[in-house]
């Protein structure tokens, strides 16, 4: 353990990058949640990194505008199709969605098979690299975060089906190149799914294990990502255990679903 870790100048752009990459997905893991399609994040995210190994395979800078393109062109497309499945009201969306992840998955590691630092490309793809935020690069994932808030909660597009999985991939293809696969689906499910659907306190169980999280990362010189989705679900069992102790406060929960 050592203090040294705990740097302002580090941790405070990352936690703000989490509060970023909440204020979106603690709602739209609400929604997920409702729709029973638990594993769509999984599968946009993936594929809008899919996005970003095609950019990448062919001499796209990474984080370059034609990588942004990409990962945004794979992300809408999947969106489509996924949506194109859930209209023909298909028994077995959820398995489709399922495939889906694993198929973008391979595909990205059949084009990083020639790369020497696939490993490394690989890492940073589902786990994130949110300790190497800095303050600027905040303002891209800022403007999608005010975007998609303003069409979640201002012009209801959650209502709109295909507005909830055109929203959804544009919110997920900025957040996924911040925090990694694995912190998006975390980020969506495990606060909605803690708080049972009361927005305040999903956002409460989300803030408290990135703020967890990266405190331990800190201190313990441990993967950030990793020990943000560890401390997330560490954050909601501390709640659930409350809620389960204090039934005036579940009572509460319930009077908002």
């Amino acid at each position: 353990m050592t203090l040294d870790g705990l740097e302002p100048s580090i941790l405070l752009p990352a936690l703000a990058a989490g509060l970023l990459v909440l204020a979106t997905h603690v709602p739209m893991g609400k929604e997920v949640l409702r729709r029973g399609i638990i594993f769509i994040d999984l599968a946009i995210a993936q594929i809008a990194g899919l996005g970003i190994v095609i950019a990448s395979a062919l001499g796209a800078e990474v984080g370059g505008w034609h990588t942004q393109i990409s990962a945004m062109a794979a992300a809408l497309t999947g969106a489509l199709f996924l949506r194109w499945m859930e209209r023909k009201k298909t028994a077995h969306l959820e398995a489709i969605i399922g495939v889906s992840f694993v198929a973008a998955a391979c595909a990205a590691i059949l084009l990083m098979s020639q790369d020497p630092h696939a490993g490394e490309h690989l890492k940073e793809l589902l786990v994130g690299q949110i300790l190497w935020t800095t303050w600027d690069s905040l303002w891209p994932l800022s403007w999608v975060t005010s975007i998609a808030l303003a069409g979640w909660f201002g012009l209801r597009l959650k209502s709109s089906p295909l507005g909830f999985y055109l929203l959804f991939a544009i919110t997920v293809t900025a957040s996924v190149q911040v925090v990694g696969v694995y912190l998006v689906f975390a980020s969506l499910i495990i606060p909605a799914l803690a708080a049972r659907g009361h927005l305040t306190w999903g956002y409460g169980v989300g803030i408290g294990g990135y703020t967890l999280g990266l405190l331990a990362s800190g201190l313990f010189d441990l993967p950030a990502g990793a020990a943000i989705v560890l401390a997330l679900i560490i954050s909601a069992v501390i709640f659930s255990w409350l809620m389960g102790a204090r039934p005036e406060t579940a009572a509460a929960v319930k009077s908002d679903l």
